[in-house]
């Protein structure tokens, strides 16, 4: 496979190849009626972005946020904010508005690009750039075109700041730079066909899953159809209409799919090659069902972070096959280790990548907590094979105490996943007189199966460690997902509680 050319400008924002593929279409934005964009047009229009805003006075370094959902708009606002030498601060409109006024002044935001729907989550103080409208503060307003060079950024420049989910508190600003960011890229780009592929990008892009993707997109001249949100029945018509290639996504947004067995039942879906799940815990039993639903294409797992980079396990250097639930080896430019295991092969995961952060904004204490003498402390638990590929275990924070024996949350959820009954599982810890605590799981069945909670039970005693099997096995519809559509697990903590209120002791 002949490898793409590595990116040449050192400017995030400026990544779009001036070849022959310029006046392709790049983009196709689901949210404007499916309206079409040239790479010609992107290019220029991120252009026009970053003179308006220079002309309106922002000075280098200045914050402009990012409130809006994914669409074409979007993208040309992180592109043009990072190429006029500004920071792209894209803000998740899920949180609560006191929560996103504390992320605008956290990151002293001059100005805020939004969408009619989410004005009103922004304190009047600040001056909006509204997608949506066409009165003064519209974006086409703000819209300056004419050629523009982009900024050449120092070492270490700071391109964006992502927040965090904000799951365990307030969310923390992670500033990012430049070069960290092309770094990832570059190693993607690296490994990627040249030829035109068609990606679909529906992870919100206010999430390092989204945003990566469609600079991947723009970088490798991919057709990216872009969806404003996520609906298991639009995702695969879209696929299908579209003829998509490479599809990213996150577990539980592909087993809301396989639920849609009457739509797949009519769809034409042997167009993807590959795709690429991530963020959360895989199993067998999801990666058989993604190949049910994509019968041509090859199912990769994937790890990354904001912090430390969005690409940082690969394939083997010797060529070796990746087994299905691996991770991935380790880039050659990437430095990890496992430690406080009870072996080598086993432990949290410290990691150093080019990409890696310099510390939370505003945040020393917590930076302290998770950066090590240049270390960063993912909090997740790995396991290394004979051949070097990686596995996720569980994560620090999720581990709990049972009878003595340290349990992890995702084991148990993947070996209940591996039932054919089973389509999802989430598993909670509630306090216990007698064990510490003991595992709660809610399960969602696969369309037409049956089965009863002392099966599961039993299952999991058959094939599991016998402490770690859960003490109550609930049947849910659907686990409840927060705004980058993982299981949040916040959600099942009340109920988890009451039903372990009802256990005979």
């Amino acid at each position: 496979m002949t490898k793409a050319a590595k990116l040449a400008s050192g400017n995030l924002g400026d990544i779009i190849p001036r070849d022959a593929a310029f006046d392709s279409v790049g983009l196709i934005d689901l949210r404007a009626d499916a309206k079409e964009w040239t790479f010609h047009q992107l290019h220029d229009l991120s252009n026009a972005v970053a003179r308006g805003l220079l002309a309106r006075g922002h000075r280098r370094g200045a914050r402009i946020a990012i409130l809006a959902e994914n669409s074409a708009e979007f993208t040309l606002s992180y592109l043009g904010i990072m190429r006029a030498g500004l920071v792209a601060v894209p803000i998740n409109f899920r949180l609560p508005s006191d929560t996103i006024a504390y992320v605008l002044e956290d990151c002293q935001a001059a100005a805020v690009i939004v969408d009619s729907a989410r004005r009103e989550l922004v304190p009047e103080k600040y001056p909006l750039i509204d997608i949506d409208t066409t009165a003064d503060d519209s974006f086409a307003a703000l819209l300056d075109r004419g050629p523009f060079d982009a900024v050449t950024p120092q070492a270490g420049e700071i391109a964006e700041i992502l927040y965090t989910s904000g799951s365990t508190g307030r969310p923390k600003g992670v500033p990012l730079s430049h070069d960290g960011q092309l770094w990832a890229l570059n190693r993607y780009v690296n490994a990627q066909s040249p030829d035109q592929e068609r990606t679909l990008v529906v992870a919100p892009t206010y999430h390092m899953n989204g945003l990566f993707f469609t600079t991947v997109a723009l970088a490798n001249k991919w057709l990216n159809v872009l969806m404003p949100r996520f609906d298991a029945r639009a995702y695969l018509k879209a696929v299908a209409e579209y003829r998509c290639t490479i599809l990213s996504g996150i577990p539980p947004m592909f087993a809301l799919m396989a639920r849609e067995r009457d739509l797949l039942a009519t769809l034409d879906l042997t167009s993807p090659q590959t795709v690429t799940i991530g963020s959360a815990p895989l199993t067998q039993a999801l990666i058989d069902r993604v190949r049910a639903i994509f019968p041509q294409a090859s199912i990769r797992n994937s790890y990354g972070s904001t912090e430390a980079g969005p690409y940082v396990f690969g394939p083997h250097p010797q060529g070796i096959e990746r087994p299905p639930l691996a991770l991935g080896h380790p880039l050659s430019d990437v430095e990890w280790r496992l430690v406080g295991g009870a072996g080598p092969d086993e432990g949290a995961l410290e990691i150093r990548t080019p990409a890696l952060f310099k510390g939370y904004l505003n945040l020393p204490q917590a930076t302290a907590d998770k950066l090590h003498d240049g270390w960063y402390a993912t909090g997740d638990i790995l396991r290394r094979d004979e051949n070097g590929f990686l596995f996720f275990v569980g994560r620090v924070d999720d581990m709990f105490v049972c009878g003595g024996e340290n349990v992890y949350p995702g084991e148990i959820e993947m070996l209940l996943e591996r039932h054919p009954a089973v389509m999802q599982a989430a598993v909670l810890p509630v306090p216990d007189d007698v064990k510490g605590q003991i595992p709660i799981a809610f399960v969602v069945t696969a369309p037409g199966a049956q089965v009863t909670a002392d099966e599961l039970k039993q299952f999991t005693l058959r094939e599991g460690p016998a402490y770690a099997h859960p003490r109550a096995i609930v049947f849910v519809d659907s686990l409840p997902v927060g705004g980058s559509h993982k299981i949040d697990k916040r959600q099942l903590q009340e109920r988890a509680l009451a039903v372990a209120g009802t256990l005979q002791r």
